[in-house]
């Protein structure tokens, strides 16, 4: 990968709203949720609060990752937040360390809202752990699936995390 990659906060680049919408529901959506994710993304630049806030991982002006911070991503454990949500990088750029980026983005954001954890929700073992996140349970979708929920602590750094495993 020879191209610089930046990410790029929705709300810092409202023009994007409809490349950075259209890449997410891509990724993401389905029939029955297109609405709810084009309802977050338009509501995310006028909200008071800090959250939502979307992100999108660019090579150049091309959009090849994106990620969430929510307040709920479709599961059980409302008593938890904020949760990462919708992380994805294209196939072709995969390899790169880029996913780290992007959430180490999403981390410093939530860092400096006052949150002192992060919650992801995910099918995937492996990669989330490498980044000093840890599995907590399982929590359960609306439509009767459950995906494994992960935990990582904000107010330690991730050297700090592989020195203490």
């Amino acid at each position: 990968m020879t191209q610089t990659v930046r990410v790029v906060r929705l709300r810092e680049h409202p023009e994007k709203i409809d490349s950075i919408m259209s890449y997410v529901k891509k990724q993401w959506a389905s029939e029955e949720t297109t609405a709810v994710y084009e309802d977050c993304l338009t509501h995310a630049l006028t909200t008071k609060n800090v959250l939502p806030q979307w992100y999108a991982l660019m090579a150049g002006e091309e959009i090849i990752g994106c990620a969430g911070l929510i307040t709920n991503d479709f599961i059980s454990r409302m008593d938890l937040w904020p949760w990462l949500c919708a992380v994805y990088v294209d196939t072709q750029h995969r390899g790169h360390f880029l996913s780290k980026v992007l959430i180490e983005s999403v981390e410093e954001d939530a860092r400096s809202f006052g949150f002192e954890n992060l919650f992801l929700a995910t099918d995937h073992e492996g990669l989330y752990e490498k980044m000093a996140f840890h599995y907590i349970g399982d929590g359960y979708h609306p439509w009767g699936e459950h995906s494994r929920i992960y935990k990582k602590s904000l107010r330690e750094t991730f050297k700090e995390a592989a020195l203490r495993e």
